[in-house]
This record gives structure tokens, sequence and C-alpha cells, in this order.
């Protein structure tokens, strides 16, 4: 199994940040977790507000437990609170579902998940969706 490189990780998180900027999106922060939900590259913009850490990862983690986008985990929290309030129970909290983490595939493979947060969440899913494309070979999926 390939695993995210340390180099394709903070080239998501530039790439995904510098797509921000050119929006006019509010200060962002961004994180990559490998396929083990481990932080491979992370940064936020100045004037970033407080924990923003938290929720970038808690979206990609989420993704990463459930195997869907965060997006999609939102339609969810909203057809089944019950089991994603569960969900969120069985890995201590970490689920944030809104939209804004994105699977990074390679071969169809999940190799890891780039959360955005900042702005509304879609501005949030688009940016992390444009780190994912900035590095060859990598795929974001489409949930």
């Amino acid at each position: 199994m390939t695993a995210i490189t340390l180099a394709q990780a903070q080239t998501m998180v530039a790439a995904a940040l510098a797509y921000s900027r050119e929006h006019k999106f509010n200060p962002m922060a961004i994180v990559v977790l490998d396929a083990r939900g481990v932080p491979k590259a992370y940064a936020a913009e100045d004037g970033t507000a407080l924990r923003r850490y938290d929720i970038a990862y808690g979206k990609a983690y989420g993704s990463l437990a459930m195997g869907v986008g965060s997006k999609t985990l939102g339609v969810r929290a909203v057809e089944r609170p019950h089991f994603i309030g569960a969900v969120n129970g069985a890995i201590g909290g970490a689920m944030i579902p809104v939209a804004g983490a994105v699977l990074i595939k390679v071969d169809g493979q999940v190799m890891g998940c780039i959360g955005a947060t900042g702005d509304t969440s879609d501005h949030d899913d688009d940016a992390a969706r444009a780190g994912i494309a900035a590095v060859a070979g990598l795929t974001a999926d489409p949930s």
C-alpha cells in the first residue's frame, strides 16, 4: 500500500490554502491525515478562529472512520442523527459531520483524508478538493 508522503501532504495543504486565498475565503485551516488518521501536515492562516485544528481534524477523522466524505456524513447526520451520534461516541467524539473533508485515493484505495475549515462548509469542501487535485496520482473521493 502506498502511503501519502510528507511532501504530498504539504503540497495539498499549500494548494488548498492558495485556492482559498484566490477565492477570497475566510482564513482557513487545513489538515492532511494518513490512512491511520495520523496528521501528516497542517497549517492555519493568520486570523483563523481558536480550535480550527480540532474542527479540520474532526471532519477528516470522521470521514476516515466512516469511509465517506464529510459532506455525505452531514446528510447522514440529518437522516439518521442517532446513528451518527452513536458512531461519534464510539470514536471518542472526534467526528464533525459537515462538508469540508474529502477522502484521498490512489488507485481506488483510501490513502488518507484532507480536512478544511474556516469558511462555509461548501467552500471548505472546494478547498480540500483543490488540495488533492494539486498532487499527481491522487484522486478525490466523490462522496
